[in-house]
């Protein structure tokens, strides 16, 4: 019978070891998504992008640390909280910014929008908006790389497929099913939960979950489980590269808590009126943006001045991105049939449905 292992964050300092320019990278990836997402902030509150739009601000180390322990190759989903992800792993900012407006030059023709941002060729296989619907994915996915790598490639080691969830989604019947299924096939898939403390508007301490230690969670699967300080980018690294390390290895799943905080509200809808200005201030004091970039400034050759070059080039990217998007039209009617199904089938393809609506209509 396997037995759970709840593991401590990493006590070995790896991040300290890597050289400036993968801090540096890491410092930039940050920046850019908390810009992308204010200037997101803007555009929504100026009407100019619809539907549910949920921001990452605060929680930036969480996908930037644990992306960088992965490699480029290894496939990650997630859920709806998903601008982040996908431009930490890669995703240029105008195909994010476009889908955002609902363009037809975003990721997803502009047919996904905030909620479904999927990058193929970064091997990010999209966010959610189902809760927990990630789950099951992001096992499958862990089964393909797995049997592809072990059964056809005959590797000695597997990729390792990622998925990110919110505390919330620990009550979804789809995750346990999930972590059942990870467990009894031995699958390389870690499950990332960005615990910002509240789901939607109820905390955790006040009742959203039995097990108010998530990494419990983990126990009736027999998974290995970590908690990790999701405010510091080189804490997340440190403890996610042994357990991706190990995940590869010897092909076992995993469970990680990032202890972690959302600076603004559920969605753009929500005013937080659940919680105080004085918690909020006490999460905005261990910014994990100003913890790198004072990292960096003490113990490695990097101004003051080489922080406002950063933030500076990080500024007219996401403008050039903006600009881009506004140059980009909407998608044509006809898009509305396509990408449906993943092979033609019966007579309802392309431009015939609206022909063939007449054509009834007449009759």
């Amino acid at each position: 019978m396997s037995t759970i292992t709840t593991r401590p964050a990493a006590d070995e300092n790896l991040a300290a070891k890597l050289p400036d320019e993968t801090l540096r990278k890491w410092l930039r990836d940050m920046l850019l998504i908390r810009e992308f997402e204010v200037r997101t902030m803007q555009a929504y509150q100026n009407r100019l992008i619809g539907g549910f739009c949920h921001i990452y601000v605060g929680q930036e180390a969480v996908a930037v640390g644990a992306l960088a322990a992965l490699e480029e190759t290894d496939p990650i989903i997630t859920a709806y909280r998903d601008h982040g992800h996908a431009l930490a792993r890669g995703m240029d900012p105008k195909y994010c910014m476009a889908e955002m407006f609902g363009r037809i030059g975003g990721c997803a023709k502009g047919k996904g929008g905030s909620m479904h941002m999927f990058d193929k060729p970064h091997h990010m296989y999209g966010g959610h908006g189902i809760v927990g619907a990630q789950c099951p994915l992001a096992a499958g996915l862990a089964f393909a790389r797995k049997y592809t790598d072990e059964v056809i490639e005959n590797r000695a080691s597997t990729g390792v497929a990622m998925c990110f969830l919110g505390d919330g989604a620990l009550n979804q019947g789809a995750f346990h099913e999930a972590m059942n299924l990870a467990g009894v096939l031995h699958l390389p898939v870690i499950y990332v939960v960005e615990n910002n403390g509240y789901a939607m508007g109820t905390s955790v301490a006040r009742g959203t979950t039995m097990a108010h230690e998530l990494t419990a969670k983990a126990a009736a699967y027999g998974i290995d489980a970590t908690s990790i300080d999701g405010m510091d980018v080189m804490e997340v690294y440190n403890g996610m590269k042994p357990i991706v390390d190990r995940c590869r290895r010897s092909v076992q799943p995993a469970f990680v808590e990032a202890r972690t905080y959302r600076y603004k509200g559920h969605s753009m809808s929500d005013p937080r009126k659940y919680r105080t200005k004085d918690e909020e201030q006490q999460y905005e004091a261990q910014d994990p943006i100003e913890k790198l970039a004072g990292f960096m400034m003490s113990e490695r050759k990097f101004a003051e001045a080489d922080y406002d070059s950063l933030a500076k080039a990080v500024r007219k990217q996401v403008r050039e991105a903006r600009q881009w998007t506004d140059l980009s039209p909407p998608p044509d009617i006809e898009e509305l049939y396509t990408d449906v199904y993943a092979d033609a089938w019966g007579p309802y393809h392309g431009t015939s449905l609206p022909l063939m609506m007449k054509e009834t209509q007449q009759e």
